[in-house]
C-alpha cells in the first residue's frame, strides 16, 4: 500500500492545475517515510489527486510524476510504467530535433517531460544521465534499462555538483555496464564537437543554445565576432562556418580554451578564429571600442541560488553595459540568462538598465529561450531557465 500524504482543505486547486510541486505548507501532516519514496496525494476528502516523490528534506515535499484520480498500487510504477514516459520523450526528440545533421539533445527534461529528478543528454549513442531527486534515483534501474531499449548501450550517470543533494543521493558519476572512450564527436545542425562527457560542465556540452547557435551562424556573415564566456566555442563554430570575418573567443578555463581550438579544427575554421583565456569582465572593459559587429555574451549562472539575485543582476548588468558602450554602431549583441531565480521580466530590465547608462539607441530584435528538446510544461513555468535577447545597437 502506498503512503499517503493529506492537503489541507483548498489546497488542491494548483494540483487540480497539475502544477508538479506541493509545498510543506499545503499538507495536514509530513509524513515520516525515507526520501524518494513513491506516495499517493488525496485531498481533505480523502480523493486521490497525484501520485509523486516524497521529499522530507525539502520544502517542495513532493514531486508529482502522474495526475490520477485512480487507487494504484505500487505493483503499477514498473518498469514498463516508465518506459512508456521515455519513450514518449524519445519519439518527440525523434521528431523535432535528432536526423541525419544532429544526433545530440536533451532526452528527458525533469517536469518538462513528467520526470522529476531526471536530466538525460543524447550524444550520438550515448546518454548522459544526471540524477537530482532521492526517487528518481530509486527508479535508475528502470530508467537504465528503458535506455537500453531505445538503443542506447553507452550511458553515464554524472552526479549533481551541489552539495545539498550529493548530502541524500549517492549515486555516483560513472559508466554503467560499458565506458564509451572520450570525447565524444557528435554533430549539431552540421557543425561537429568534440564533447567529453566525463570532465564536461552539467552533460558536457550547451544543448539548450542549440538554435540560438544557429541564429547566430546566420547573423555572423563578415562580421567580427566576440564569443564571450565562450566554453568550448559553440557559438564561434556557427558563427564561424556562417563566414564570418574573424571570431575571438573568451573564456577563463583554459581546458575550455583548448577544447575550442579542437572545435574550431574539426569544422576548418580555425583560420579565422583565435581564443584567449582570460577573465571574460577584464576582457570586455578592456577590450576596444568599436572592434566587434557582434558580440555574444553567454555566462554560466550567475544566480544560483534566490539569496545571489542581487549580486547576480550586478555581474549582468556590468558584462551588458560594457558591451553595449563597446560595440560598433550597428552592432548586435547576444545576451543571455541561465539562471532560473532569474526570470524573463528581471533580465529584461537589468538589460534595459544596462542600455540606458550606455546612452546608446538600442532595439530589440529577438526574444529567445530554450529549444524544443527542453520542452516546458504549461502547468509548470518555472521549467522555463533560458532567458535571451538579441539587440541591435546604434
Amino acid at each position: 500500500m502506498l503512503p499517503i500524504l493529506e492537503l489541507k482543505s483548498g489546497r488542491e486547486r494548483s494540483l487540480n492545475n497539475k502544477h508538479p510541486w506541493i509545498f510543506s505548507g499545503a499538507v495536514k501532516n509530513l509524513l515520516t517515510i525515507e526520501t524518494g519514496t513513491i506516495i499517493k496525494v488525496v485531498d481533505n476528502k480523502k480523493t486521490p489527486i497525484a501520485y509523486g516523490f516524497y521529499d522530507k528534506q525539502s520544502q517542495i515535499v513532493c514531486k508529482i510524476f502522474l495526475f490520477s484520480n485512480q487507487e494504484l498500487l505500487i505493483e503499477y510504477f514498473d518498469e514498463q510504467f516508465w518506459f512508456h514516459k521515455i519513450q514518449k520523450a524519445f519519439m518527440l526528440r525523434r521528431e523535432l530535433v535528432l536526423n541525419e545533421n544532429t544526433n545530440c539533445c536533451r532526452l528527458l527534461h525533469a517536469e518538462g517531460d513528467e520526470m522529476p529528478g531526471v536530466i538525460a543528454d543524447i550524444y550520438n549513442n550515448a546518454v548522459v544521465l544526471q540524477i537530482l531527486h532521492k526517487g528518481s534515483e530509486f527508479i535508475l534501474d528502470h530508467i537504465v534499462a528503458s535506455l537500453n531499449k531505445l538503443g542506447f548501450e553507452y550511458i553515464y550517470i554524472k552526479s549533481k555538483e551541489s552539495s545539498k543533494h550529493i548530502e541524500y543521493i549517492s549515486v555516483a558519476s560513472g559508466w554503467i555496464n560499458k565506458a564509451l572512450p572520450q570525447p565524444i564527436e557528435v554533430i549539431e545542425n552540421g557543425c561537429k564537437f568534440n564533447v567529453n562527457v566525463e570532465s564536461g560542465q552539467k552533460t558536457g556540452f550547451f544543448l539548450d543554445q542549440r538554435d540560438n547557435r544557429l541564429l547566430v551562424k546566420t547573423m555572423s556573415k563578415g562580421k567580427t565576432v566576440l564569443n564571450a564566456f565562450s566554453y568550448t566555442a559553440g557559438f564561434s563554430v556557427y558563427a564561424a562556418k556562417g563566414e564570418a570575418k574573424h571570431v575571438v573567443s573568451v573564456d577563463i578555463s583554459k581546458d575550455a580554451i583548448e577544447a575550442a581550438n579542437i572545435n574550431m579544427q574539426l569544422n576548418n575554421v580555425d583560420h579565422m578564429h583565435v581564443s584567449k583565456a582570460e577573465d571574460c569582465f577584464k576582457y570586455l572593459k578592456d577590450m576596444e571600442d568599436n572592434y566587434y559587429d557582434l558580440i555574444i555574451l553567454d555566462p554560466p549562472a550567475f544566480a544560483k541560488s534566490a539569496k545571489m539575485v542581487n549580486n547576480a543582476a550586478r555581474g549582468y548588468k556590468e558584462i551588458n553595459l560594457m558591451a553595449l558602450k563597446k560595440i560598433k554602431e550597428g552592432g548586435i549583441l547576444f545576451t543571455y540568462s541561465c539562471s532560473k531565480n532569474i526570470d524573463r521580466d528581471l533580465f529584461r530590465k537589468i538589460v534595459f538598465g544596462a542600455a540606458a547608462d550606455s546612452g546608446r539607441t538600442v532595439q530589440i530584435i529577438y526574444q529567445l529561450t530554450q529549444p524544443s528538446d527542453h520542452p516546458i510544461s504549461i502547468y509548470h513555468p518555472e521549467g522555463e531557465y533560458l532567458k535571451g535577447l538579441v539587440l541591435k545597437v546604434t
